[in-house]
C-alpha cells in the first residue's frame, strides 16, 4: 500500500473496524507476543459478517439457534477477542490487556470453554474450517430430525475465517471434499487470500488455484478483490447465503498487516509484536491516537450498543417462535433447546447383549452388536467409519446419511481418518447428538492432531479402533500397531480401554458413553478371543482393572494384561499353577491410567507389593514398569511385527504360553 492512509474514517463501519485493528495492535504490542497480521488485514470482513449476518446473542453464548463462527487461523486470535469483547461478550476490555497472559480469559489461540463465544479451539492450522463442516453436517441432521410437519426449530449458518495456510493443510481438503459431497450449503468460509505465509510469498509452495480446487469439491466459489469494501463483502456474503445446495468459499483479497508501512504485504506481518514505532506510525496512517492504549471511540461504542441490541432483540423473537412449536411426544425440540443430547436409557445394562462363557468372538464384532443394542433406544448416537464399517463392526444401521438424508444416522467419512475426526468434534461441538467415529487402531497416527484437540478440549466423542495388535495377522507391520498404545495412553484426558473381552466390551461402551469430560479409544482385536466371566456392573469406570483368575493360596506372582493378552495371561497361569505349583493370580487392566490414579491402597489390594508382577501386553513396554517396578518384568513387543498369520506372529514374537511361563519361572529361580 503506497502512500498515507486517510484520517480516522467518519463512518461508523470504518471506526469501528479500526477500532477492532487498533486494539488487536495493542494487546500484541502490551504482551510483547501474538500476531497483528491477519486482525490488521482481515478486520473488515469479520467486522461485516458480525455485524450484518451473524444471529447470535452474548448473553446466551449457548444459545441453540445461533449462528457459528469459526476462526480456523486462529493464530489471529486478537481479532476474535477484540470481536467479543466490542459485541458484549463477557470478555472485558481488561481480559484484552492481558492477552497471553498466566490465566488470562484470552490465551495465544482460541480456548472452547475458555473464553465465551469461543466455538472450537484453533490454532493448529486446518482444524477449525474441518470442525466447521462438522458443525454444518450437525445443523442439517438435526434440522432433518426437527424441522417437520411444516416447523421450522433449526435454521442457523456456520461462517468460518480461513487462511492460506488453512487450505494447505491436507485435513481441510479431506473435510471439505465430504462437505462438498454432502452438499452442506449453510457452511460459508471467508478466505483470507493475502498470498503471505511465515516464510514468504505463497508463491513459494502454493501455486494451485484453490477457488478452483473448491469448485472441483463441489463447493460454490467467489471472489471479492478489495477486502477493505464491505459492500464487495456482503454482496458475496449474500451469494453463498443463496446457494443452499453447495458449501461456499469467497476468496477476499486482503493486506496482512494492513496500515504497518514497513509490515504491511510482507510475511515480516505476520507475527508480531511490531514495536514501539511501528505501531505508532500505523496509528498514525488510521487518524488513531497514540495513546490511550485499548482507546475505544464513544460513537463506537454507542454504535455498537445500537447493534447488539438489535441482535439479542432477534435471538429473542426467534427464542419466542420456536418456544411455541408444539413439541413431538419425543421430546426432541425441549432437548435441542436445553442444548441435551439426550439421556442415556435407564435400563442401559439392561439393553446389552448376553455372551456365551466360553465362546470365541472378536471384540470387535462384540462392540458392534453393543452399538445396535445401544442404537435401538439411544437415538442420539451417530457416527461412522473412516470406509471401514464392515471391517470395524459399526454398521448398526442402514439409515445412511446423505445430502438426500441428512435424517441419517450412519455416516460414511471415506478414506479420510484426519478429516473424520476433526469432523466428529465439530459434529459434538455443535450439540445435539453424541458421535462416534472407527477405523483401525494404526490409523490413530493420521488423527492424532484432532484427537489431542478433542482431550483438549474435554469433547466426549468415542473413537472405535479395531485391530489393535500384531493379532491382525497377514496384513503385516504397516498395519499392526505396536507403539500406538503407548502412546495414545500419553495423551491427558484420553481414556484408552483395551477390552479383554465380550464382557468387557459392554462395561467398555457403558464406560465410554457415560464419560462426559473428554475421548475415549475403544481398542478391539480383530482375531476371536474366549468370552469371561462379567466382573461387577461398572468395574472399569470405578478402578480400570480387575482380577480374572484368584489364586488358591499365597498368591506369588500377578500377571498383568490387556485386550486379546489377559486370555494368555490365563492361559499361562494354568501353565505355572497345574504344572509347577506357582500361585498366579490375573488382573485385567483394560483401562491402566484409571487404575494408576487410584490410592495406593486399592493398588495394593489388587497388586500386592511383594509379590513378582509380570505385565503382558502386545505392544511396546514403555510404561509398564509403573505397575511392575524395579523387580518385575515387561513382557511385550519392542519392535514392529511381520507379515504371516496372527497366531504365527504372536508366537514368533515371544507371545505364547510356553514363552511367557519360561521368562516367568525363570525369575521365580525355578528352572
Amino acid at each position: 500500500m503506497d502512500g498515507d492512509l486517510a484520517p480516522l474514517p467518519t463512518d461508523l463501519d470504518g471506526r469501528c473496524i479500526a477500532t477492532i485493528r487498533m486494539l488487536s495492535l495493542d494487546a500484541v504490542e502490551k504482551a510483547k507476543s501474538g500476531h497483528e497480521g491477519l486482525p490488521l488485514g482481515a478486520a473488515t470482513m469479520a467486522w461485516t459478517i458480525w455485524s450484518r449476518f451473524l444471529r447470535f446473542d452474548p448473553t446466551d453464548p449457548k444459545w441453540p439457534g445461533r449462528d457459528r463462527f469459526v476462526l480456523s487461523a486462529g493464530h489471529g486470535s486478537m481479532l476474535l477477542y477484540s470481536l467479543l469483547y466490542l459485541f458484549g461478550y463477557d470478555v472485558s476490555l481488561d481480559d484484552l490487556k492481558n492477552f497471553r497472559q498466566w490465566g488470562s480469559r484470552t490465551p495465544g489461540h482460541p480456548e472452547y470453554g475458555h473464553t465465551p463465544g469461543v466455538e472450537t479451539t484453533t490454532g493448529p492450522l486446518g482444524q477449525g474450517i474441518s470442525n466447521a463442516v462438522g458443525m454444518a453436517l450437525g445443523e442439517a441432521m438435526i434440522g432433518a430430525r426437527l424441522n417437520r410437519g411444516g416447523r421450522k426449530v433449526v435454521d442457523h449458518r456456520t461462517f468460518v475465517i480461513a487462511s492460506d495456510g488453512d487450505l494447505m493443510e491436507g485435513v481441510s481438503n479431506e473435510a471439505a471434499s465430504l462437505a462438498g459431497h454432502l452438499g452442506l450449503g449453510k457452511l460459508i468460509v471467508l478466505y483470507d487470500h493475502n498470498s503471505i505465509s511465515i516464510d514468504g510469498s505463497t508463491d513459494l509452495a502454493f501455486t494451485e488455484d484453490p477457488l478452483g480446487r473448491f469448485k472441483a469439491l463441489g463447493w460454490s466459489a467467489f471472489s471479492v478483490r478489495d477486502g477493505n469494501n464491505i459492500e464487495e463483502i456482503s454482496e458475496a456474503v449474500i451469494k453463498a447465503i443463496d446457494d443452499t445446495d453447495h458449501p461456499s468459499i469467497i476468496a477476499v483479497t486482503n493486506v496482512i498487516g494492513y496500515g504497518a508501512p514497513h509490515k504491511e504485504g510482507t510475511e515480516a506481518a505476520h507475527g508480531g509484536p511490531y514495536g514501539p514505532d511501528e505501531a505508532k506510525l500505523t496509528k498514525a496512517r488510521f487518524g488513531w491516537p497514540e495513546e490511550p492504549s485499548f482507546f475505544v471511540p464513544e460513537d463506537v461504542t454507542n454504535h455498537l450498543s445500537s447493534i447488539i441490541e438489535a441482535k439479542i432483540s432477534e435471538a429473542a423473537l426467534e427464542k419466542s417462535r420456536i418456544a411455541k412449536i408444539a413439541d413431538s411426544p419425543k421430546g426432541e425440540v425441549s432437548r435441542w433447546l436445553n442444548d441435551s443430547v439426550g439421556v442415556l436409557p435407564d435400563n442401559l445394562r439392561d439393553l446389552m447383549p448376553k455372551f456365551d462363557l466360553g465362546s470365541q468372538m472378536a471384540t470387535r464384532i462384540a462392540s458392534g452388536q453393543v452399538l445396535k443394542a445401544v442404537a435401538s433406544k439411544y437415538t442420539s448416537i451417530v457416527g461412522g467409519s473412516a470406509d471401514l464399517v464392515e471391517s470395524t463392526a459399526v454398521g448398526f444401521t442402514e439409515n445412511v446419511v446423505s445430502k438426500d438424508n441428512y435424517a441419517g444416522s450412519l455416516i460414511h467419512f471415506g478414506v479420510r481418518e484426519h478429516g473424520m475426526a476433526a469432523i466428529l468434534n465439530g459434529l459434538q461441538l455443535h450439540g445435539g447428538f453424541r458421535v462416534f467415529g472407527s477405523t483401525f487402531l494404526i490409523f490413530s497416527d493420521y488423527l492424532r492432531p484432532s484427537l489431542r484437540l478433542a482431550a483438549l478440549m474435554g469433547l466426549p466423542v468415542i473413537f472405535v479402533m479395531t485391530h489393535d495388535s500384531v493379532g491382525l495377522g497377514e496384513d503385516g507391520p504397516t498395519h499392526q500397531p505396536v507403539e500406538q498404545l503407548e502412546s495414545l495412553r500419553m495423551v491427558p484426558n484420553l481414556a484408552l480401554i483395551r477390552p479383554a473381552d465380550s464382557n468387557e466390551v459392554v462395561e467398555a461402551w457403558i464406560t465410554a458413553l457415560e464419560r462426559d469430560s473428554g475421548p475415549t479409544i475403544l481398542a478391539l482385536s480383530r482375531q476371536g478371543l474366549p468370552v469371561l466371566e462379567p466382573g461387577e456392573p461398572g468395574w472399569i469406570s470405578r478402578s480400570g482393572a480387575r482380577t480374572v483368575v484368584k489364586e488358591s493360596g499365597t498368591c506369588q506372582v500377578v500377571l498383568l494384561a490387556t485386550g486379546s493378552e489377559v486370555s494368555l495371561a490365563i492361559q499361562v497361569a494354568g501353565v505355572l499353577s497345574g504344572e509347577h505349583g506357582v500361585e498366579v493370580r490375573v488382573v485385567s487392566v483394560p483401562w491402566r491410567e484409571k487404575f494408576l490414579a487410584q490410592d495406593q491402597g486399592t493398588i495394593d489390594a489388587l497388586i500386592p507389593p511383594s509379590v513378582l508382577k509380570v505385565s503382558i501386553e502386545a505392544g511396546v513396554t514403555h510404561g509398564w514398569k509403573s505397575l511392575v517396578g524395579p523387580d518385575g518384568i515387561t513382557i511385550g513387543i519392542d519392535r514392529f511385527g511381520a507379515s504371516a498369520p496372527g497366531s504365527t506372529v504372536m508366537t514368533e514374537l515371544g507371545l505364547s504360553k510356553d514363552a511367557v511361563a519360561l521368562k516367568v519361572l525363570s525369575l521365580l529361580g525355578r528352572i
